[in-house]
C-alpha cells in the first residue's frame, strides 16, 4: 500500500500516524472519565517548560481507547495522551513508527529517538519548508496494555525541548497509570 500526502500538513500527519498506530478499535473518553489530565500536573509541565501552562481538558482523537489532554505555554503547545486495553501481545517492535520517522528523514526532517527501558523519546525538526508544523519532543511508556505519552511541539527551534528534560515527566506518568 502506498500513501502520498502533500501539502503542509505532512508532517502533522507523520506525527499522528506515529502516535497513533497501536490504538485502534475502540472509542474515545470525554469528560471526567479523562484520566490524561491526571497524568501530569501543570506545575509539573510548568517545571520543565519554564512558562505557566493551562491544561485544557479533553479532546478526541478517533479510534482507540485515547484519552487526550490539551494545554499551552507561551512557548510550546502540549499533550498529554493514555490510550488502554491494548493487546499485550501486540508488536512493540517499533517497526512502525521507525518506518514513518524515514520518511520524515527523507523529506529532510530531522529526528532523534532515544530508548530507556520501556520509555521511548524522539524529537522531530521539520524541513525548512514545513518549519510552521513546530519542533516537537514526545515521550511514551508502555506497559502490557496501555501506553501513555506527553508530546511538546514548540514553534521554534529555540524553544525546542531537549529529550532529557522530558524524560523525568514521563517517568513520574509510568506510575500514574
Amino acid at each position: 500500500m502506498t500513501i502520498r500526502v502533500r501539502g503542509p500538513g505532512l508532517i502533522a500527519v507523520m506525527c499522528a500516524a506515529i502516535v497513533t498506530v497501536s490504538v485502534q478499535g475502540t472509542s474515545a473518553a470525554t469528560g471526567d472519565d479523562n484520566k490524561a489530565c491526571g497524568l501530569l500536573s501543570a506545575s509539573e509541565i510548568e517545571s520543565i517548560l519554564g512558562a505557566s501552562v493551562a491544561l485544557n481538558g479533553s479532546a478526541s482523537m478517533p479510534g482507540g481507547t485515547t484519552q487526550i489532554c490539551t494545554g499551552q505555554a507561551s512557548n510550546a503547545r502540549i499533550m498529554l495522551r493514555l490510550v488502554t486495553g491494548l493487546d499485550p501481545g501486540r508488536d512493540r517492535s517499533g517497526s512502525k513508527e521507525k518506518a514513518a520517522l524515514e520518511i520524515v528523514k527523507q523529506m529532510g526532517g530531522q529526528v532523534e529517538v532515544k530508548t530507556f527501558g520501556p520509555i521511548v523519546c524522539s524529537t522531530l525538526e521539520p524541513p525548512v519548508s514545513k518549519q510552521q508544523m513546530g519542533y516537537n519532543t514526545t515521550c511514551t511508556v508502555s506497559k502490557d496494555t496501555a501506553m501513555a505519552g506527553i508530546e511538546v511541539t514548540a514553534s521554534n527551534k529555540q524553544a525546542m525541548l531537549p529529550i532529557e528534560r522530558l524524560r523525568p515527566l514521563v517517568e513520574k506518568m509510568m506510575g500514574r497509570f
